[in-house]
């Protein structure tokens, strides 16, 4: 249905981990793109009790299969995906030895190295290099010929793909079968929280706290919980890789900053607003310019990942309460997000007086406007306002990557 802008190639005996969030689009982005690979599906519960009861039986078949090809002939490389391998932790003994030994590639395909950590087994000793992918960016849903780029769609529906596709009448029950199914049920299943009560209180906090600096004191307060269990729970969220956090920039030249309390967001902005039972109705309104900044965050992050140049991302924030959205790594590019037709000098204090400190930095501005201007600050420096479209080209274009 999308076409992924996500894209790696396995060379000769290389292997690779590929994480992400539930409903993304994983499976379906392997089996378009490596259709000869083979594939053992964990989701499946007779594959799960198989390989759980005899996880040796990968390493038979897998040799046989190879010795079977070579006997036809057949050289070529032998990539295997396994999805969902989380679920049977062991299965990486036998992988790390088929690599070393045979020479086979791995796709190894999860929603979380959670449990592997935790369970300190094997994680091939640096041998399989690591991806993340993420919903749907701008770049795969502009120009599909079913349904293009609305941005009220996404901060109503979210990217996840079968969301974003979503009729208005079911993406209501969309959104509660994954909290309900995924957020709360299953992460209690993998064993990752035994208080179910008191996750999905915290669950509720969290989506109205959505892009907010976070206080865990206040919210394990809110919630009848510990702070060390209000921190257990974010650092579930961010292992499952269903939020991250935002740190502030923490270099100093005039003013006093906040430099210890981070942000969160969520991966998905339906699924904050669901969580949070706040809908967002048009484009206008606190909520709509929230979530509006959640989602340049979440491409921010998408587009740092994709493109292999991992820039940091934080926020900056006086003490007196100036504030830019995002920095991107030594502040090199300074954005704020403003859901607004018109953006007026009046409206960028906090972009004003950060170049005012940092004046080598490109200061944008990501919002609703029709055209592309500038907005002078002195002589040698300026403001480029960009429409959210305009911006998002640019990204995903490359045309940023320069001042990056």
């Amino acid at each position: 249905m999308f076409y992924r802008v996500f894209r790696f190639v396995l060379d000769d005996r290389e292997s690779c981990f590929l994480w992400g969030a539930r409903q993304a689009g994983k499976s379906s982005f392997l089996k378009d793109n490596f259709k000869d690979a083979i594939y053992y599906d964990l989701l499946k519960t007779d594959e799960l009790a198989r390989l759980s009861n005899k996880p040796w039986l990968l390493r038979e078949e897998l040799i046989a299969l190879k010795e079977e090809r070579l006997d036809s002939g057949d050289n070529s490389q032998i990539i295997v995906i396994i999805d969902e391998v989380q679920k049977v932790p062991v299965l990486l003994n036998e992988v790390h030895w088929l690599i070393e030994n045979e020479g086979i590639s791995f796709i190894l395909c999860g929603s979380s190295a959670r449990q592997l950590r935790n369970k300190s087994v094997n994680l091939l000793g640096g041998r399989a290099m690591l991806y993340y992918f993420y919903p749907l960016v701008y770049k795969e849903i502009d120009g599909n010929t079913e349904k293009d780029f609305d941005l009220l769609r996404v901060l109503q529906h979210g990217t996840l793909p079968r969301h974003y596709l979503a009729s208005n009448s079911k993406i209501d029950s969309l959104l509660k079968s994954y909290v309900n199914t995924y957020l709360t049920e299953e992460i209690q299943n993998e064993g990752l929280v035994r208080n179910l009560i008191s996750f999905t209180g915290f669950l509720e906090v969290i989506g109205i706290s959505n892009g907010e600096l976070i206080n865990f004191t206040s919210i394990g307060r809110e919630c009848g919980v510990a702070r060390t269990t209000v921190e257990g729970y974010f650092k579930i969220l961010v292992d499952t890789l269903l939020g991250n956090f935002l740190y502030p920039y923490k270099t100093k030249v005039k003013r006093m900053l906040i430099t210890a309390t981070p942000k969160f967001y969520f991966f998905d902005i339906g699924v904050a607003n669901h969580l949070a039972s706040t809908k967002v109705t048009s484009l206008q309104g606190a909520l709509a310019g929230k979530s509006f900044e959640c989602y340049i965050f979440h491409e921010l992050k998408s587009y740092a990942s994709y493109s292999g140049l991992d820039y940091k991302i934080s926020y900056w924030r006086t003490k007196t309460g100036l504030e830019v959205d995002f920095i991107l790594g030594d502040a090199k590019v300074a954005i704020e997000v403003k859901i607004s037709k018109r953006v007026n000098k009046s409206d960028l204090k906090g972009l004003f007086s950060f170049v005012e400190e940092h004046p080598n930095a490109h200061a944008i501005v990501v919002s609703l406007d029709e055209n592309r201007r500038a907005i002078k600050i002195d002589e040698d420096n300026k403001i480029t306002v960009y429409p959210y479209a305009k911006f998002l080209d640019a990204l995903w274009n490359k045309s940023l990557d320069k001042h990056m």
